[in-house]
């Protein structure tokens, strides 16, 4: 029988594993932390993580063949492959600061591999990892070996939080990278059978280590790129009366350039997008691409801008101070049908009032009071450590953020709503009861256009909708960072 282990019970490696041991029952998968509240709650009826469809394919094979387990070295050991998905953070400090990946964890995951192995493994890369990480983690493996052989793959992830189980009965493709060597072909082929158990082949791509490894991080700048494109779109919109919603399905006809990730929006979070376009930046400045590293850094940059440019709207439209007032915070995760907060928008767009001193009144459907209060508190890119190895920081003080578990509750006196997320259940809320319970006159910034701009107005709201023409109200008002 063949065995699986993925080291890293995250984001990646649970989904994943599921959906292998579904399609796969004739192979053993094992899911392998340290973390053992995350491991027990793999094993409960409450899951560490929500991703529609998840809990049913977890709960049809777990105990069958699939199993979650902090006996991290007896699963690595007994498996002929293993995948391994650890935290890749962006380093804090030392060389490459604030932009270069951070692989301690990688690095101490493949030294125990080498250490507990006692027969041949193929060695899979499921984390986003920097060009060459393999090349790196070879060696290590090499150096480490006694007399066992370790093949490296790369096989990328490709997941979009909210669609993951979807995604995974479903790939676009599916990339597998190894050495062009007849032990790479055979390892790459070995993979291949494993996905083929329900991935067409012609969906199967096979590639050298580099190439996989830098179409990861291609694919999400690419991604990311069009996001900033269309937000900075947005604020040419809002300056001249055009509508983004328009401007986005109009260049989304064309075929060449297609309607998928032309949505305005407050900004783009979640764990990749910006963790991987500066690790692609470094790799730029690392091999003398200057001008290649400014066009990427421009990304960010315009993220950043748009989110300072939603709160500077929300402070300049209420009097040019929030000091004081509630302010609705509808939407905590980064979108919609996850509870992922790494990156949010959410964290800045509310730092940014608590910095002028409003009073917040949080609701997520899916994202907890301990979650978002020490999201507030945490410095930046501490979120992408195992929990266990996060710096303790102080929490936000209560008095001047509340989480609640209704919208209705949050918007109560409140003098703003702000929509951070795009839950469905915000555009069916009724409107004019919203509108009875607020102090006046009543804002309603609409960071994801989710809302009826039009009836809103109607009911008497001032409505601020990303790239929308504005509100007489808004049109004097300054919104630059």
């Amino acid at each position: 029988m063949v065995k699986i282990c993925c080291i890293g019970a995250g984001y990646v490696g649970g989904p994943t594993m599921a959906v292998i041991a579904l399609k796969c029952p004739e192979i053993e998968v094992a899911v392998v932390d340290i973390a053992t509240p995350r491991i027990n709650a793999w094993n409960s009826d409450h899951l560490p993580i929500y991703e529609p469809g998840l809990d049913d394919v977890v709960k049809k094979c777990r105990g069958k063949n699939l199993f979650f387990s902090t006996d991290v070295e007896k699963h690595v050991a007994e498996a002929n492959i293993v995948f391994v998905s650890v935290n890749t953070p962006t380093k804090t400090q030392g060389l490459g600061a604030g932009k270069a990946a951070d692989l301690t964890y990688w690095e101490s995951a493949a030294r125990m591999i080498a250490d507990v192995s006692k027969s041949d493994k193929i060695v899979v890369e499921k984390s986003t990892v920097p060009v060459k990480t393999a090349e790196a983690i070879e060696r290590i493996l090499t150096h480490n070996r006694k007399g066992i052989n370790f093949t490296i793959l790369s096989n990328p992830e490709f997941l979009a939080e909210g669609t993951a189980i979807k995604d995974l009965f479903n790939p676009d493709r599916v990339l597998i990278g190894g050495r062009e060597t007849p032990e790479g072909q055979k390892a790459i082929h070995a993979l291949r059978d494993v996905y083929a158990h329900w991935v067409p082949l012609d969906r199967i791509l096979c590639t050298n280590l580099w190439s996989a490894e830098l179409s990861k991080l291609a694919a999400n700048a690419f991604l990311a790129q069009r996001i900033s494109s269309v937000n900075a779109m947005s604020a040419l919109c809002e300056a001249t009366g055009a509508d983004v919603s328009q401007v986005s399905h109009s260049i989304g006809t064309d075929s060449r350039i297609g309607p998928k990730f032309l949505n305005a929006s407050v900004g783009f979070g979640g764990s990749c997008f910006q963790k991987d376009i500066l690790n692609l930046v470094y790799i730029c400045e690392c091999n003398g691409l200057p001008e290649v590293a400014n066009y990427w850094k421009q990304v960010i940059k315009v993220n950043d801008y748009q989110k300072a440019r939603f709160v500077n709207r929300i402070v300049s439209s209420m009097f040019n101070t929030v000091s004081g007032k509630k302010i609705a915070v509808l939407g905590f995760a980064f979108k919609k049908d996850t509870g992922d907060t790494r990156e949010t928008p959410a964290i800045d767009v509310c730092k940014g009032l608590l910095g002028d001193k409003a009073k917040l009144s949080i609701y997520d459907p899916q994202v907890s009071e301990e979650q978002i209060l020490k999201d507030l508190a945490m410095k930046k890119f501490d979120w992408d450590h195992p929990a266990h190895l996060q710096p303790t920081s102080p929490t936000t003080s209560k008095k001047e953020v509340s989480v609640v578990w209704d919208a209705y509750e949050a918007i109560k006196d409140s003098h703003g709503i702000c929509i951070l997320t795009e839950w469905d259940e915000f555009k069916n809320l009724d409107y004019q009861k919203v509108f009875d319970n607020m102090q006046k006159p009543a804002f309603i910034f609409d960071g994801r256009n989710v809302v009826d701009v039009k009836k809103l107005r109607d009911i008497g709201f001032i409505v601020y909708s990303i790239g929308k023409p504005l509100d007489a109200w808004l049109k004097d008002m300054p919104a630059v960072a």
